[in-house]
């Protein structure tokens, strides 16, 4: 790690720990030669491709993801907070997983799971835009899906 003072290409290592609502290391370093602190954030690099409806592929970008969940939870009781930490969840579950390649249907899916338990209003918006019902009675039977004990929050 090159020092951001100096440029010397040593430092040490004085404290780790993990950092909060993302998934990174946060690393505090000193440099061997002038002894200035810096600190550091590593990332995991996901390498998962994402293949659409058209057959093609993309990489997933958790970026996109936050942004669909924020129009999907605008003018609910999610905060930005929590929705990143979704998508910190679910970028967990597929490293866990070792996913490589997931299709929209199954990021989907996982995405309206956990949408199901955190808002039930911002769920039925996400499966509205995810789903692309073509009329009323395909909302209506994604709603009775929902437990008795689930409704009653919505």
């Amino acid at each position: 790690m090159k020092c951001p003072f100096c440029g010397h290409e040593e430092s040490k290592v004085t404290d780790s720990r993990n950092a909060t609502d993302t998934n990174a290391i946060k690393r505090r370093r000193e440099c061997l030669s002038c002894q200035k602190r810096f600190t550091t954030f590593e990332h995991v690099d996901l390498t998962i491709q994402v293949k659409k409806k058209d057959g093609t592929y993309e990489d997933f970008l958790p970026e996109k993801l936050i942004k669909g969940l924020e129009a999907a939870c605008r003018h609910t009781k999610v905060s930005h907070g929590q929705i990143r930490s979704l998508v910190n969840q679910i970028m967990q579950e597929l490293v866990e997983k070792q996913v490589q390649q997931i299709d929209t249907r199954g990021l989907g899916e996982i995405v309206m799971n956990h949408l199901k338990t955190l808002d039930r209003v911002a769920y039925i918006r996400f499966a509205c835009v995810y789903k692309r019902f073509k009329d009323i009675n395909e909302l209506t039977e994604a709603i009775q899906k929902i437990s008795p004990e689930e409704k009653q929050s919505i």
